[in-house]
């Protein structure tokens, strides 16, 4: 269900987006960037935390890790990373797969600056084996996301 609720999203929002799916698993940075032949920089990882009460996901660069210093200046309060069972249950999608498209509730979006250094990044579409190929400024767009420095 998740990868068709991504599936429907790109219909209806960028039908020109075609979803990519491989026969191997893409669940991880690495596994994900030797599949579609690129550096692991440009797999945009999304990231499920929750800030107070509040759910929210951040796209960022593969290659990258989230700074608490600079995340919790920029959300105003410390965040924790949702279990296994809390990301399906707000994403819709399973992990491996989670992406800014087709959420099962709408959940405020952040980009990472650092996708800026690419002109194409690779997000997960949804299931551990599929992925679109999207720049940056589209995919913030899309998902209404807004730009943040969170990374070291």
């Amino acid at each position: 269900m998740s990868l068709e609720s991504v599936r429907q999203f790109f219909a209806e929002r960028a039908p020109e987006i075609t979803i990519i799916e491989l026969d191997k698993s893409t669940a991880t940075v690495e596994l994900a960037a030797k599949a579609h032949g690129v550096v692991p920089g440009q797999i945009a990882k999304t990231l499920s935390l929750k800030v107070k009460e509040q759910v929210i996901l951040i796209v960022t660069g593969g290659d990258l890790r989230l700074d608490n210093r600079k995340l919790k200046e920029t959300l105003g309060a410390k965040a924790r990373m949702l279990t296994t069972d809390e990301v399906l249950n707000w994403t819709g999608h399973p992990p491996g797969g989670v992406c800014p498209f087709g959420l099962e509730y709408p959940l405020p979006v952040y980009c990472d600056i650092s996708l800026k250094r690419f002109n194409e990044v690779l997000p997960a579409a949804g299931a551990i084996h599929s992925a679109v190929r999207i720049s940056p400024d589209q995919m913030a767009a899309l998902t209404d996301a807004q730009w943040v420095d969170v990374c070291q």
